[in-house]
């Protein structure tokens, strides 16, 4: 097993960005979080791989400042498994790609029927990686060898797998398609943070009436307040399904609320002042929470559609197999060439007239990519003509 040393200062960084830029072609990056056990989604290790320079692992929280290996390598091509996961984090550290290849993104716009890291370097370079630290936490100090043997190997053999999938692309014709898609990864803004997310409660289901939802709302919040300031994933302070219980247990007192059998956790008991609190607090609100809420949705689910747009309902009949079987003929998953939310939508509110120019605005609009428009705007215009002159059963049928 090989030797690595984690890089956590400044003169390590310096060095280590030196060699780098020395070195020739993409560079590998992958980035560990401690998810489930932190609260923040924070990089506490960067793994980084170039041909000709070699892996390097740096310690994020003490080195801080990632400017010479911005300068290093900021403007080569950056591969990375599922992109999507790993960029929030980096952006954090100031350490974003100018262009960039997603291994996992590939796989799928290939049709590889698995796409997980491991999966893919077997399925292209015929090796097999252990996963057995994949759920550690890495803000553990000092990392075991192991641990480190692991993130080295994450990256070592990136560049590698982009080169195959990447002549696959080419062979498939869908290095544009690629293309396409790492650019929007890129691009894509963080999703707005949700109006009520204590509303993702597990269990929430189960608690009725608005004044017990404003304690299982005061619940989340002040555990919420506490995770954060203590850097520890929240349900490892006190489970969902305690704070549910709680609610149900409405208890009397502080000495009530200790005594719930179902209220456990590290800090169930050793911050039982806070939790009492949160229980007075939601009792004396008067913004009382709504006990239904909209889902946000601007169309009802497809399911609903017959009753509600009978019209929509036979668009979507007709339209959504043919943009499966147009996926299958691509060899990717329907997801992949358009998400069903999007079809939905333009089905559900289509242009009028609805011809392949104006469905393709449509669908740009709603964020499509021009190379799923060009493989699917037609047909899914053609598709609406049809729903109106197919007859009702054979809607059905295609369903």
């Amino acid at each position: 097993m090989a030797d690595y040393t984690v890089i956590e200062d400044a003169a390590g960084l310096a060095a280590a960005a030196e060699t780098l830029a020395a070195g020739h072609g993409p560079v590998a990056v992958d980035v560990e979080r401690a998810s489930g056990f932190r609260y923040s989604q924070r990089a506490y290790l960067v793994q980084v791989f170039r041909r000709g320079a070699g892996v390097f692992l740096f310690d994020p929280p003490p080195i801080g400042d990632f400017a010479p290996l911005r300068a290093a390598i900021g403007d080569e091509e950056w591969v990375l498994h599922a992109a999507s996961q790993d960029l929030p984090s980096l952006r954090d550290i100031e350490l974003v790609p100018r262009t960039l290849f997603d291994t996992e993104l590939a796989a799928r716009l290939l049709g590889h029927e698995r796409v997980g890291l491991g999966a893919v370097v077997e399925d292209t370079l015929g090796i097999t990686l252990a996963k057995a630290h994949s759920a550690a936490d890495w803000s553990t100090r000092p990392l075991p060898q192991s641990w480190l043997e692991y993130a080295a190997l994450d990256v070592i053999h990136l560049v590698d797998v982009r080169d195959a999938l990447a002549a696959e692309l080419l062979e498939q014709g869908k290095t544009g398609f690629a293309e396409e898609e790492f650019l929007a990864t890129l691009e894509r803004e963080p999703k707005p943070p949700r109006d009520e997310p204590w509303r993702r409660l597990s269990g929430l289901h189960t608690v009725r009436g608005r004044k017990n939802l404003a304690v299982a709302r005061a619940l989340w919040t002040a555990r919420e307040d506490y995770a954060r300031e203590q850097d520890i994933s929240p349900g490892r302070l006190v489970p969902d399904r305690s704070l549910i219980a709680a609610v149900h247990a409405n208890p009397a007192s502080k000495h009530d609320l200790a005594a719930v059998k179902d209220f456990t956790g590290r800090a169930s008991r050793a911050q039982l002042d806070r939790w009492w609190a949160a229980i007075v607090e939601g009792r004396a609100s008067t913004d009382l929470p709504l006990e239904r809420v909209s889902s946000g949705e601007s169309i009802p689910p497809a399911r609903a559609w017959g009753d509600r747009n009978p019209a929509a309902d036979a668009r979507l009949k007709v339209a959504r197999p043919r943009v499966e079987a147009r996926a299958e003929e691509l060899r990717m998953p329907t997801e992949n060439l358009l998400t069903p939310d999007l079809l939905r939508r333009v089905a559900w509110a289509p242009p009028s007239p609805a011809t392949e120019e104006t469905i393709g605005s449509a669908l740009a609009a709603l964020g499509a990519r021009p190379w799923q428009i060009a493989e699917t705007a037609q047909l899914i215009s053609q598709a609406f003509v049809d729903s109106v002159q197919e007859p009702v059963s054979a809607v059905e049928d295609a369903s």
